[in-house]
């Protein structure tokens, strides 16, 4: 008899639970779909006063309701990336496989990719924030713009040090399989 079949039934109920308790995150992502509802809504009303305001405001002004438009659009491929592959990786797979409008990014999806592409992404919103507050500069605090500097620096590094630790802990594991087929 291996170890295997010698299993304690109390600890088998254990690991089930624990198993099927990964859908408790189902109704997360829902809520994640919900909020990207708001912010298609949010969208469509920023458009609406561009389109209504376009001939009485000036370039300026065009350009950051534009910057806010592209921030909503970030904003939504992150929850986009966060809800498709936070489910796929971690509650159930899709099984979309040979789906003409499958993401190209989803077939290689896991928790190292995930956090790097949320990292580029925060990384990108911040962009947007820091251009719209420079473009603002006369209207804000040097206090604020510093800050903003620093969050947008703070974002760079991080994203930078997760890529760097994905890379060690990609090559220490190919090292280990590597020697483990030896």
């Amino acid at each position: 008899m291996n170890e295997k079949t010698v299993r304690n039934p109390s600890l088998g109920i254990m690991a089930q639970l624990i198993f099927w308790s990964r859908w408790l995150q189902a109704p997360l992502y829902l809520g994640l779909i919900v909020a990207q509802g708001v912010y298609v809504y949010h969208f469509m009303i920023e458009l609406y006063h561009l389109v209504h305001k376009a001939t009485s405001i000036g370039e300026t002004e065009i350009m950051l309701i534009v910057l806010g438009l592209i921030d909503v659009v970030m904003i939504a491929n992150l929850l986009i990336m966060v809800i498709i592959g936070g489910y796929e990786t971690f509650v159930s797979r899709l099984n979309i496989k040979e789906h003409p409008d499958q993401p190209e990014w989803l077939s290689h999806v896991n928790a190292a990719t995930m956090k790097i592409k949320l990292a580029m992404a925060l990384i990108g919103i911040s962009s947007i924030h820091l251009l719209k507050t420079f473009i603002n500069a006369d209207q804000m605090s040097e206090t604020t713009i510093k800050w903003q500097v620093l969050i947008h620096l703070t974002f760079i590094v991080s994203a930078l040090a997760m890529a760097y630790t994905d890379r060690i802990m990609t090559g220490t594991l190919l090292a280990a399989h590597g020697k483990a087929e030896d």
